[in-house]
């Protein structure tokens, strides 16, 4: 496949993304219109901004694509050390999560553990994010 062929369908598939995303936007809406239940309710609102998080995650790919988007080095190596600070903040977060869910293994406590292991999930996804920015910036010059 050409690179042309390639961007290509990447377009077409981000776009029926971004549809997808609308459509679970409008229905968490709906739910959470439903419901007054708080569980479910904020269950629903971290969809909600999830899904708002991924359309914009989403559209930054199909700029990218337009050459809209672009990072220098220079650019990465003025915020650099707010990166590691942040990443320091991701470990402290991670090892805390893992602690209180330790914490309360084996008790019933089964909503303080299911919130729990969904925040435990999202730091350790934060961790990943800018560890695998540092290896972007590994890759660029002048890093490499």
């Amino acid at each position: 496949m050409s690179t042309k062929e390639t961007q290509e369908k990447l377009v077409t598939g981000l776009k029926a993304w971004q549809e997808l995303e609308d459509a679970t936007i409008a229905i968490t809406g709906q739910t959470i219109a439903k419901t007054k239940n708080p569980v479910v309710r904020s269950i629903m609102e971290i969809i909600l901004n999830d899904s708002q998080s991924h359309r914009r995650v989403q559209q930054l790919v199909l700029d990218s694509l337009e050459g809209v988007v672009v990072l220098t080095p220079d650019e990465l190596g003025d915020i650099w050390g707010l990166i590691e600070k942040h990443v320091e903040m991701e470990k402290h977060s991670v090892e805390l999560a893992t602690e209180l869910l330790g914490a309360i293994k084996g008790t019933k406590m089964l909503v303080p553990q299911y919130v729990l292991e969904y925040l435990l999930q999202d730091e350790q996804k934060h961790e990943n994010l800018l560890n695998r920015l540092e290896a972007f910036k590994a890759g660029m010059y002048p890093y490499a």
